[in-house]
């Protein structure tokens, strides 16, 4: 009885092993960002363009604190600049500036906009985000960090930006 238990155990065990391995090299379907890294990695491929503005050059642009919000500036790079936007100490919102000089599919979603925020064509980006296009270049777009900070919130702090001196911004 103990033998042919060992036998069961011992032939288990290795269906189980030859299983695992077996799956474990098959190949994996490829992941999301597969393609990306193809195509980022290929030779002559740039990440950031040359004519790319200086995140620095973007933040003049961030509305100012108050009324009981803080700017906090979170990351610069050349073509993006972003800064949160702090209530009691609590992240509300990220706010961001990018080039779309370097991702021209950003810059295509504002093509069949119907609104428009300060005058610049607005798009919603599911439920969380709001953006304008300035100049034909610039991506501006609050993300709400918060569930009290609304599309109204957002597009309100949009239109505190100094979307006109951006679009007056050119390389």
């Amino acid at each position: 009885m103990v033998k042919s238990l060992r036998k069961l155990v011992t032939v288990g065990l290795l269906s189980i092993l030859l299983f695992v391995g077996i799956t474990a090299c098959s190949p994996q379907p490829p992941s999301r960002f597969d393609q990306t890294q193809q195509e980022s990695t290929q030779k002559g491929v740039k990440a950031v363009d040359k004519k790319s503005e200086q995140g620095s050059s973007f933040n003049q642009f961030f509305p100012k604190s108050g009324a009981g919000y803080d700017r906090v500036y979170t990351q610069e790079k050349k073509g993006f600049a972003e800064a949160k936007l702090k209530k009691d100490g609590k992240d509300m919102a990220m706010m961001a500036i990018s080039d779309t000089i370097n991702t021209p599919s950003a810059a295509a979603k504002f093509e069949k906009s119907t609104t428009k925020i300060a005058g610049f064509p607005s798009v919603q980006q599911g439920s969380t985000a709001t953006a304008v296009l300035v100049g034909d270049r610039f991506q501006v777009k609050i993300l709400s960090r918060s569930p009290d900070f609304t599309v109204s919130d957002r597009e309100t702090w949009l239109a505190k930006f100094d979307l006109n001196g951006l679009a007056r911004l050119k390389s």
